[in-house]
């Protein structure tokens, strides 16, 4: 085989998107995985230029003269693009001359999207598992003393005037509060493992969302977007609503008060995803992911919410994403943070119950 031919059978099986551009920066070709990454085929982006097919927070035709005109290969890290899923993705790129014509560059894209965010959710304990051992001291400690100081309040409030209420009142409310608190820890620090069976995940999604949107989800209209192929994934039934409800209540609690929002869920399937794990990695192809469309996360917080007691709200807990995490993660799977202004997408990654070969 020529070297051409190997070049051009590399380009094909590349797992990296790569496109190839000409002197005008308009695009020659592409590889099967950039047209996955724009969701579209070589023939629609041929001859245009990439700069209108690749949205990105940066001057891609300036880094491109750069590289081209220093006959070198140019790095940019961090780079925010979107590409045809409309989904923002942070990558590193690559662009370099192919061979010494300086007509020709090729550039490659490193999305860092999942890659950037799997280290804690590889271990068999994530970042939510860090306050489980405060449950057991918060819910023994604090909850004695919290019902004497709740009766006392009880007791004071019944032989003041009404007027002069105001105080018991705060502190009964107050006390409420932290008993809502404690219930979410003990919950947090429940250690039991899940009971894990062939579940549709669809089914799942469906009773969450009738449930949501009687109640915390009320104001929000929801839109789906399933596989209906979809096989069956192991789960614990009573635990991943929770998870649902939780990421439900959380897109509607991101929305203004009084203002409707949107929650779009969608299902798919992604081939060769996979966790690495002690015994070599297993495969996560089943997504879902939930998105609403409210003003998005704080950039400084993206990296964060799943950790314990970190909240975007004033009055937050910042238990209910923490127990998400710990949830997924007890089910074999992972779930990644991507977030923008009218696009806060939460994507939960699943294995599927094998075929009777042992594959899935």
């Amino acid at each position: 085989m020529s070297g051409a031919q190997d070049l051009g059978r590399f380009w094909q099986v590349l797992p990296i998107p790569g496109f190839l551009v000409d002197r005008q920066d308009r695009i020659e070709g592409m590889n099967p995985a950039a047209e996955g990454l724009l969701n579209v085929g070589t023939r629609s982006c041929r001859g245009r230029n990439i700069a209108d097919c690749l949205a990105v927070n940066t001057d891609l035709s300036a880094n491109i003269a750069r590289a081209r005109t220093g006959q070198s290969v140019l790095f940019q890290h961090d780079v925010r693009l979107t590409g045809g899923q409309g989904r923002p993705v942070l990558c590193d790129l690559q662009i370099a001359p192919l061979g010494d014509d300086r007509e020709t560059m090729f550039m490659l894209v490193h999305p860092r999207h999942i890659k950037g965010h799997l280290n804690k959710a590889l271990h068999p304990k994530s970042a939510a598992s860090t306050a489980i051992g405060l449950a057991d001291m918060l819910a023994h400690e604090i909850k004695n003393p919290l019902a004497g100081i709740t009766g006392a309040a009880q007791l004071l409030a019944m032989s003041l005037p009404e007027a002069e209420r105001e105080m018991t009142d705060l502190i009964l409310q107050e006390t409420r509060r932290i008993v809502d608190l404690l219930k979410q820890v003990e919950q947090f620090g429940d250690l039991r493992a899940p009971d894990l069976k062939p579940v549709n995940i669809h089914d799942l999604l469906e009773r969450a969302r009738r449930s949501a949107s009687l109640g915390a989800a009320a104001q929000m209209h929801f839109c789906d977007d399933y596989d209906p192929s979809l096989p069956l994934t192991l789960a614990d039934s009573g635990q991943m609503m929770q998870v649902f409800a939780n990421l439900f209540a959380n897109a509607a609690e991101a929305v203004r008060p009084g203002k409707t929002g949107t929650i779009t869920i969608r299902t798919y399937y992604e081939l060769g995803l996979r966790l690495r794990d002690p015994q070599g990695g297993h495969a996560v192809p089943l997504q879902i992911e939930i998105m609403d469309d409210g003003p998005g996360i704080p950039e400084h917080l993206v990296d964060h919410v799943f950790d314990p007691f970190v909240s975007t709200r004033e009055n937050g807990t910042g238990l209910g994403l923490a127990l998400v995490s710990k949830i997924i993660s007890e089910h074999n799977g992972t779930i990644i943070l991507t977030s923008r202004p009218g696009a806060t997408t939460f994507r939960i990654s699943l294995p599927v119950v094998a075929d009777k070969g042992g594959r899935v």
